[in-house]
């Protein structure tokens, strides 16, 4: 058993505040809706709502409860329900899943035990497995991050449901007790996005010491890159129209063979959400609003898949980065100016605040980031404390997104956190930013 005193490791306050915040956004995309409303499945992509609702707090209880304190479940048949890995999105709907207010409760008293278990956690004998747990309080920011990560995702189901969609609450920058106040922002650029080189030499790729770190993450290791140029700004819808109306999702010869067999079976025309309503006017569906595309110009694009950034890259006569140039190009970026933890309810126009080290910009929040990288494990890649998360995935079906969007919070967003997904989806907040051999 350990003896050590938890407290000099885990901060009891931070984690309390982290948690209830992150619960406080939850019940905020979920309360207001009808029953009905929280168990539609507007997608088969996605999840009925009310599914998500139960399983964040299924997974706060496997985790902060039974794996810390070694707890009986408080409901057994709650584990197969809420188990991800056995039950696709498409079939949640047609399980005995919990209702709303029998959701709500179970929340309820996960939290309630959570935080009574925390705030005597210095004086809880914990078993090696426990120990390494809740050491750094990695366990409670895994907890926090994965909730977070799910209403992302609540997120883009409330944009799957069209027109039906009301526009979800905008929340409050971070206390500054939790995170640095966002920093002002510089003017706008409206022009295509200028590069920068980034110049040969290795760097260190990964982490072995930020705490609350993913599995996929750590095994910080070294990369010997050749020098190569960045776009300093994410692609907007400007620049992006440009490629739409220049015929590039007519031209074979842009797109990757299965993208473009993809985009023929799909007769897709230009980025999901976008309507063509004139020869030369343009609208856009933001939470069951029709917007202008004509004033969101220079936004960065969001609702494209890899096989549309991928073709994008080579109209514009360029390529998708490899996430080992994005990690790089990132060096030195701030997080605290970034349009991150649903402060809007989409991407802003790129400015000068928060930049990296070699200039880009905007490269945290607004949108996901497209690489041109399989998911794959790091050299000294160690499956902990599950393989679900990352090493059932590894493989080249995947993909790797970076930075983080306008939906992402802040406690997941770093320089070497990896986000990964099928090339054909087009339901996330993702983007892109290109690269060029120097």
């Amino acid at each position: 058993m350990s003896d050590v005193d938890l407290r000099s490791a885990v901060d009891t306050d931070v984690v309390a505040a982290e948690l209830d915040r992150a619960r406080r956004r939850t019940r905020g995309l979920v309360d207001g809706l009808t029953e009905a409303e929280q168990r539609a499945q507007v997608s088969p992509l996605m999840s009925p709502l009310v599914w998500d609702l139960a399983h964040i707090g299924n997974y706060e209880e496997l985790w902060l409860l039974r794996a810390v304190d070694g707890r009986a479940a408080i409901d057994a048949r709650l584990d197969d329900l809420y188990n991800a890995f056995e039950h696709p999105r498409w079939e949640r709907p047609s399980l005995p899943i919990l209702g709303p207010s029998d959701a709500r409760a179970y929340l309820d008293t996960v939290r309630t035990e959570v935080l009574d278990l925390l705030d005597r956690l210095d004086r809880v004998a914990l078993d090696d497995d426990a120990a390494r747990l809740v050491a750094d309080g990695f366990v409670y920011g895994m907890v926090v991050q994965h909730e977070h990560q799910h209403d992302e995702t609540m997120l883009a189901t409330h944009q799957l449901r069209g027109r039906d969609a009301t526009p979800p609450p905008v929340l409050a920058p971070r206390a500054a007790s939790l995170a640095t106040a966002a920093a002002s922002r510089a003017a706008t650029s409206e022009l295509v996005p200028e590069m920068r080189r980034v110049d040969a030499g290795p760097f260190e790729m990964g982490t072995s010491t930020v705490r609350w770190a993913y599995d996929n993450e750590r095994g910080a290791h070294s990369v010997e890159l050749p020098a190569y140029l960045i776009d300093t700004a994410p692609v907007s819808n400007a620049d992006y129209l440009a490629f739409v109306d220049d015929g590039g999702y007519d031209d074979a010869r842009l797109w990757a063979p299965t993208g473009w067999a993809w985009r023929q079976d799909q007769q897709l025309a230009h980025p999901q959400f976008w309507r063509r309503d004139s020869e030369r006017d343009w609208s856009v569906l933001r939470f069951g609003r029709e917007l202008d595309l004509t004033e969101h110009l220079t936004e960065p694009v969001q609702h494209v898949c890899w096989y549309e950034a991928d073709a994008f890259a080579r109209w514009a006569g360029k390529r998708l980065p490899t996430e080992a140039e994005w990690e790089k190009a990132a060096a030195g970026a701030d997080t605290a100016p970034a349009n991150l933890g649903q402060q809007t309810d989409g991407p802003r126009p790129a400015t000068e605040a928060g930049a990296s080290a070699w200039g880009c910009r905007a490269i945290f929040g607004d949108v996901w980031e497209w690489t041109s990288s399989d998911f794959l494990p790091y050299p000294a890649f160690e499956a902990w404390p599950y393989p679900e998360y990352s090493e059932v995935f590894w493989g080249p079906e995947y993909k790797v997104l970076r930075g983080g969007s306008w939906a992402t919070d802040p406690v997941a967003v770093r320089t070497t956190f990896r986000n990964w997904d099928y090339p054909i989806r087009r339901q996330i907040f993702a983007g892109l930013r290109c690269a060029r051999d120097a």
